[in-house]
């Protein structure tokens, strides 16, 4: 059983400056704070002393509360370095805790993964490609990591894109939407087997030249042709060129020249 801080000093502040302190922010009258407590302490137990729990009983430490900004119960704030790093509020279940403490704790690896994130943005997938290698063979189950190199891969190994990018809901906000463009864009690349059955129609020889383009890297052309297709035959293959441009412009990002250029033409074809 974890006991209450006596010193906040030593016992928080001090000692996050060697290892990660996550406090408990309780009291005893509260509820849900006695359903939070014994999820803490578990995953405390379990974390082979990356982390410790500290339990802050608010009755007994009003003014430390204030200064933390406590105004309701159960709080939980991740110390790092004598700072505030995290933070949430309520009892979330143990799903939702060890969720966010692979978000929270700070690692190597994390650093790793704002360079790759960065480099994708700026266009520079090659040096994003080897730090989210490097971080996978450390953590192969780290979904932001597996969503963002899908991303590079899409393109050029849809079928491992796909593979890896099946973890997007464990990786947050917004990564859903990376998971469904790299989906889209191995159906068309025929990863799944199906650019061979494209249903008849008007739109046909243009979606698919569209596709041969893409596949060849080039994304411009591409566009423009997925978008004369929704000017043409807008449904054709369930609303395929639309997708298809929705998925490029999620995983080229938005500063790419390709997507500034044609975003605009794409809004307005469809209306």
């Amino acid at each position: 059983m974890v006991s209450d801080v006596v010193n906040f000093e030593e016992e928080v502040i001090q000692t996050s400056r060697t290892v990660p302190v996550l406090v408990d922010f309780w009291a005893p009258w509260c509820g849900p704070c006695h359903a939070l407590g014994p999820i803490l302490e578990r995953l405390a137990d379990g974390s082979d002393g990356n982390w410790r729990l500290a339990k802050l009983n608010t009755d007994q430490y009003p003014d430390i509360s204030r200064e933390y900004g406590i105004r309701g119960i159960p709080a939980v704030k991740l110390f790092v370095d004598g700072q505030v790093v995290d933070e949430f509020t309520g009892a979330l279940p143990e799903y939702a805790v060890k969720q966010w403490l692979e978000k929270a704790l700070p690692s190597k690896n994390k650093k790793r993964l704002q360079r790759a994130e960065s480099a994708i943005q700026e266009g520079n997938e090659a040096e994003a490609e080897p730090l989210l290698n490097t971080i996978l063979e450390e953590e192969p189950q780290n979904p932001r990591a597996r969503l963002l190199l899908a991303q590079i891969l899409a393109f050029r190994d849809p079928k491992r894109a796909v593979e890896l990018a099946s973890v997007s809901a464990f990786a947050g906000p917004g990564y859903i939407q990376i998971e469904e463009a790299v989906k889209t864009i191995a159906r068309l690349l025929g990863a799944e087997g199906d650019s061979d059955d494209l249903p008849e129609g008007e739109g046909r020889e243009a979606y698919m030249a569209a596709i041969e383009t893409m596949q060849a890297g080039n994304f411009d052309t591409a566009l423009e042709q997925f978008i004369g297709v929704i000017q043409s035959d807008r449904y054709y293959d369930d609303d395929g060129a639309r997708k298809a441009c929705v998925a490029l412009f999620t995983l080229l990002g938005n500063e790419h020249p390709a997507v500034k250029k044609y975003r605009r033409r794409f809004d307005m074809a469809l209306y």
